[in-house]
């Protein structure tokens, strides 16, 4: 198969997304595809399954190195570290691991052993997320997780024993959450946290538990006013301790981002591998939007059945891919270059309307060139994005 032309995103680096489905439960804040099986998962099957899909997804991207790989899910960390193994070795003979990539394995607190950290790393794994979600035993049971904040603690000690790069999440913005309560967690966080934090608000979203508890009024999150101002707290507290915002919901010693997710925000090429994942590809059709069979079984018997189990496959249009690098782009603290806009888009950033948001506070026009939002207009990203789009 012959190259594809070069793409303006193409030094963005190419990652490598495996999901890993399967959960000891499912928290009642998640959206994610995320399925519990009670009875043992068949790894090898998985495994074999997993190597199929990406063979053929490398035979559409020729040529490529690998920057990083992401192992999400779900909860990688139930996989036997010899699995993990294995689709590391799948990725590696598929495009070739470069030797510095960042391959980063999210695990929950409840899934940690000393002895299965160290598989992972004989492995492959270099870099550990994990979900910690809260440090206190109230809201970790209210937010339905299956470990305690001693726990907790244990799972980060063991994390930063075994690996150099490290990072784990809250949720903020919790029923109930004052700000005087999350800058003293935030605080407890921020001291144990080595390099890299990934602070989320909250969000109700339909089809959850979460949903239906808040429609009925048993739950009430902050309102938007009292969001804004955790929120405000969230970026004073983590830059006074030398993680800054790099990125809207994460925070890192300078040199210490998550790479992985740098290559998603600056619209660079990764492949979604597993049941329900995402993959953007330059191909020589085009740039492509790519998503998997959500359920794990049909997304099984899919890839035994046809080598694959890419359900959806859309070309990007100029006006699509323009959006997107938007949309991602002004997330991060380094914005985005209005050329590299242009020349996605087809046509460059319309200038009175960025000079009006300008004018307002909300986008900075940077020394290097680059625009970004402003620490007042992060919080409305949204309408900042829909504003420049139009």
């Amino acid at each position: 198969m012959t190259m594809p032309p070069d793409h303006p995103t193409r030094d963005a680096g190419f990652g490598v997304y495996l999901h890993w489905p399967f959960c000891a439960a499912k928290c009642p804040y998640c959206d994610f595809n995320s399925h519990v099986r009670h009875a043992p998962v068949d790894e090898a099957r998985f495994l074999a399954a997993f190597r199929a899909e990406i063979a053929h997804v490398a035979a559409r991207t020729p040529g490529r190195r690998v920057t990083s790989v992401f192992l999400g899910g779900g909860t990688p960390s139930l996989m036997r570290p010899e699995t993990v193994a294995g689709l590391i070795e799948a990725v590696d003979g598929a495009w070739g691991i470069l030797g510095d990539a960042e391959i980063t394995l999210e695990a929950n607190p409840s899934s940690v052993e000393a002895g299965r950290f160290a598989g992972y790393k004989l492995a492959g794994v270099n870099r550990v997320s994990l979900g910690v979600q809260a440090f206190d035993d109230v809201s970790l049971k209210k937010l339905g997780r299956l470990h305690d904040a001693a726990e907790a603690f244990a799972a980060i000690r063991v994390a930063q024993t075994h690996f150099a790069r490290t990072s784990f999440d809250l949720i903020y913005a919790r029923p109930g959450q004052t700000p005087a309560a999350w800058r003293a967690e935030l605080t407890e966080a921020l001291a144990r946290a080595a390099e890299h934090l990934s602070l989320y608000q909250l969000t109700i979203e339909p089809g959850t538990p979460f949903f239906g508890l808040a429609a009925a009024g048993k739950l009430v999150p902050p309102d938007e006013e009292s969001a804004r101002i955790l929120y405000d707290v969230t970026q004073e507290v983590c830059a006074g301790a030398g993680l800054p915002a790099y990125e809207i919901s994460n925070h890192a010693r300078p040199g210490a981002e998550s790479r992985h997710n740098l290559l998603y925000w600056r619209y660079g090429e990764y492949a979604g591998i597993g049941p329900g994942a995402h993959g953007r590809l330059v191909t020589a059709e085009g740039r492509i939007g790519t998503v998997t069979e959500r359920a794990p079984e049909a997304w099984l018997a899919r890839v035994e059945g046809a080598g694959h189990g890419i359900a959806e496959t859309e070309t990007l249009s100029e006006a699509d891919q323009g959006d997107e690098f938007l949309m991602m782009g002004l997330r991060l603290s380094e914005g985005i270059d209005p050329d590299r806009y242009a020349a996605l888009k087809g046509r460059p950033l319309d200038r009175a309307r960025l000079d009006a948001l300008v004018a307002d506070g909300l986008v900075a026009r940077l020394a290097s060139g680059r625009i970004a939002a402003t620490p007042r207009g992060a919080p409305v990203l949204n309408a900042l994005v829909a504003e420049l789009a139009a």
